[in-house]
């Protein structure tokens, strides 16, 4: 009978397995997978109760599933048990293929122990394969692809006939608990994959609203923004602006995408542009208008990365900064020039000279205390009145060995003082500086009109040569404009006084020392405000006789300092004779005409020589010319 019967029940439990294994592919979810697993060795493998432990991610393994018994399912379902409470119970036993079978007469040592446990209590069975209420029986699940990584465990109660289960229904269990385990992992996969999905439908939603943030912030923001492409051919080209820089430039949004900053910077400024880092670089440059004009702008970058590829645009933001610039530079204007006339300074006019001066080894260098020296030093004064003692003055405010200006080789006197050098100068309203209504008339032979000089490049052009404007303009003044510093002596072009001889063709550094004639007197008579009238108009006259490269600078007081480079000694003495015939017209204050006359002092600047010691050179042959001329000839120019 048992013969006959075994086809038929492998036959009946094969359909019943197959039903039951569909079924676990139907489940949607992990935790429905789990209870159709545990669902089906009720319904499909014949055993009365069953358990679903799935391992937790810490290896600790948790009831997950109960079928069979509705008591029992509450009683343990979400219970963990320890992973070595659980490797002890797959050690023990009798191995049925990968089943642990553990009879009542082992397990019973297991009855106390923290793995989640349901058993009722029964007589000792009474044939040798009977099921015994206490006898426990796992099927193992390992994880697909042939590894030993353990999913779970299936324990199964009370199979159906109690009897132990036979060769074929051990096979239909181990068959199971392998299918179980695959559509486990498919559920954990889809899991995971649904997890993925919304974690990535979130993360789409953020990147959308945070580049719908960004493009706001990018349109609307109140300065200039530019996306550049980075790399390649078309590295620097704009792709993107926003409003705020395309009104800043004046250019439409697709005029400026034909451009990279590099095309739009001012030249001068290009080599800070490139010197600018990519990732988090500042710059302060001038970049064109429309109209050709330039404005100010601060420039931050930063890198707008692809995950993937590396860095791929250049997000610039531009700062339009040409009012502070403006102020900045009224700023230095005021803190470098004269706050009456408007000319450079002391300090200012020490810096330009400090500028062009270094302490060549060897080179001249004058004492003070030596005015034959200086003028050995400046290609004048030789012969005339014997040495002092010290060197110092005598009554007529000569230094030792220094003859009064005009009475050498090398120099003229001015206004018909007697001298080897020049023919009488132009009588004032028809000197270079043009008619001030003065009776003096006639022209004077052997005076030539003193040349204009050509304007000097680089490094003394006018500062900020963008500014078009002659209000901004003004704030250069002279146009004189080196570097505060001086520049570095492997660069450094050597200044040298020309030589004694006026024909030689020489040039170099004049430095001319002015002093005004009888301006004590008119600011005593007539007051402050008249002095200061009288200064502002002698700066003016003073600046206006000067080429557009020179230094015309107030000292202080009455004195006035200019700096002309290029010039041979008889082009200073023109100049000197020129500047004086421009100050000597009349100035009309308030109604009255008062008028001042001017004493001249040409010093020359060279390398090895520190500022004072030009200037204290110059002032002392001003003092020496203005000393050869009576007072009654000072006043009168």
């Amino acid at each position: 009978m048992e013969t006959e019967s075994e086809p038929y029940v492998r036959l009946a439990t094969l359909r019943q397995l197959h039903d039951v294994v569909g079924e676990l592919n139907t489940a949607r979810s992990l935790a429905d997978t789990l209870q159709t697993v545990a669902d089906g060795i009720v319904k499909g493998l014949g055993y009365e109760l069953a358990c679903v432990n799935l391992v937790q991610p810490d290896g600790d393994l948790v009831v997950a599933a109960f079928a069979g018994n509705a008591a029992a399912e509450a009683l343990i379902t979400g219970r963990v048990g320890a992973r070595a409470s659980w490797e002890r119970r797959l050690s023990m036993g009798e191995t049925w293929g990968e089943l642990r079978y553990i009879p009542h007469t082992e397990g019973w040592i297991l009855l106390d122990d923290d793995v989640p446990q349901w058993y009722t209590e029964g007589p000792d069975p009474r044939f040798e394969d009977e099921w015994h209420p206490q006898d426990r029986l796992y099927a193992p699940m390992y994880a697909p692809g042939g590894g030993r990584e353990l999913l779970g465990v299936i324990s199964v109660d009370r199979p159906r006939g109690g009897r132990r289960p036979g060769p074929w229904g051990r096979e239909a269990l181990q068959m199971y608990a392998s299918q179980a385990a695959i559509a486990i992992s498919n559920a954990r996969l889809r899991a995971n994959m649904q997890r993925a999905l919304v974690r990535l439908e979130r993360e789409q939603q953020a990147l959308r609203a945070s580049e719908e943030s960004f493009r706001q912030a990018f349109e609307y923001a109140p300065s200039g923004m530019a996306i550049a492409e980075m790399g390649g051919d078309q590295h620097g080209r704009l792709l993107r602006t926003n409003d705020a820089l395309c009104r800043l430039l004046g250019r439409s949004a697709s005029a400026i995408r034909r451009y990279a900053f590099s095309d739009l910077v001012h030249p001068e400024d290009i080599g800070t542009l490139l010197r600018t880092s990519a990732e988090g670089g500042r710059a302060e440059l001038r970049l064109a208008r429309r109209d050709n004009s330039y404005v100010w702008v601060s420039l931050r970058n930063s890198v707008v990365a692809d995950t993937t590829d590396g860095p791929r645009f250049l997000l610039t933001h531009v700062e339009d900064i040409e009012e502070r610039k403006r102020n900045e530079l009224q700023l230095a204007h005021r803190a470098s020039h004269d706050s009456l006339t408007g000319l450079p300074n002391s300090a200012e006019l020490r810096a330009r000279l400090s500028a062009r001066l270094c302490e060549r080894p060897g080179a001249i260098s004058v004492r003070e205390t030596d005015a034959q020296t200086v003028d050995k030093a400046f290609g004048g004064y030789e012969g005339g009145n014997a040495a002092l003692p010290g060197g110092g003055y005598d009554e007529g405010g000569y230094g030792a060995g220094v003859v009064p200006y005009g009475q050498g080789p090398g120099y003229g006197g001015y206004n018909g003082t007697s001298g080897a050098g020049y023919a009488p100068v132009p009588a004032p309203g028809h000197g270079p500086g043009g008619s001030y209504g003065g009776d003096h008339g006639g022209a004077v032979e052997g005076y030539e009109p003193y040349e204009a000089y050509e304007p000097y490049g680089p490094p003394y052009g006018s500062y900020g040569d963008s500014y078009g404007d002659p209000a901004e303009r003004a704030f250069q003044g002279d146009g004189f404009d080196p570097p505060s510093a001086p520049v570095p002596l492997d660069h450094h072009v050597h200044t040298v006084a020309p030589g004694a001889d006026p024909d030689d063709g020489s040039k170099g550094l004049a430095v001319l020392f002015c002093d005004l004639d009888g301006f004590k007197s008119i600011n005593d008579r007539f007051g402050h405000n008249t002095g200061d009238a009288v200064l502002i108009e002698v700066a003016r006259r003073l600046n206006t006789g000067v080429r557009d490269g020179d230094t015309v600078a107030r000292l202080g007081g009455d004195e006035f300092v200019v700096l002309a480079d290029g010039l041979g000694a008889t082009d200073a003495a023109d100049l000197a004779v020129r500047l004086r015939n421009a100050i000597i017209p009349p100035i009309r204050v308030d109604g009255r005409a008062v008028r001042v006359g001017a004493s001249f002092g040409i010093g020359w600047a060279s390398c090895g020589m520190t500022v004072e010691e030009v200037l204290k050179s110059a002032d002392q042959r001003m003092y020496i010319e203005k000393r050869s001329r009576s007072k009654v000839q000072r006043r009168a120019g």
